[in-house]
């Protein structure tokens, strides 16, 4: 199991626009921060922006929060940058043995156990803000300075 690295990703730029408010971010300068490239940093920005995340600037360039840190969840942003796939977080072996008892019900048993997996981590990340994660940044920076 992975989730894409689209999350991290979305979630680094959404702190970086947070701590960088003396301007507004280009998608350049975001992509450096991110050690990738600007085209995949305007993707995601696209996906955060259809979320009501964000705001960006035609043109000059630039982005914004469109809500306060503490009110963005880790899973605001989970949601936004489209992970799950319809099937949810966990796939499994869909051509399993009919005629076998074990592989004819598998799935169904299984599947409980594994929703059960994936709420716990939404819950997890329901608990966090984007203005959490942020505060952890910026006492990182402080204790090395």
């Amino acid at each position: 199991m992975r989730i894409s690295s689209r999350f991290s990703i979305a979630v680094h730029m959404l702190t970086l626009i947070n701590v960088r408010t003396d301007h507004q971010l280009t998608s350049e300068q975001i992509a450096d921060s991110v050690n990738t490239n600007a085209v995949i940093i305007r993707q995601i920005s696209s996906l955060l922006k259809k979320a009501g995340l964000i705001e960006v600037k035609r043109g000059t360039g630039g982005a914004y929060l469109l809500k306060e840190p503490s009110r963005i969840s880790l899973y605001d942003i989970f949601n936004a940058v489209d992970v799950l796939h319809d099937d949810g977080l966990f796939h499994t072996h869909e051509n399993q043995n009919p005629m076998c008892w074990v592989g004819s019900n598998i799935n169904e048993i299984l599947g409980i156990f594994l929703l059960k997996a994936q709420h716990a981590m939404e819950e997890i990340l329901r608990d966090v803000s984007l203005g959490e994660i942020t505060e952890l940044i910026k006492q990182k920076r402080h204790a090395s300075s």
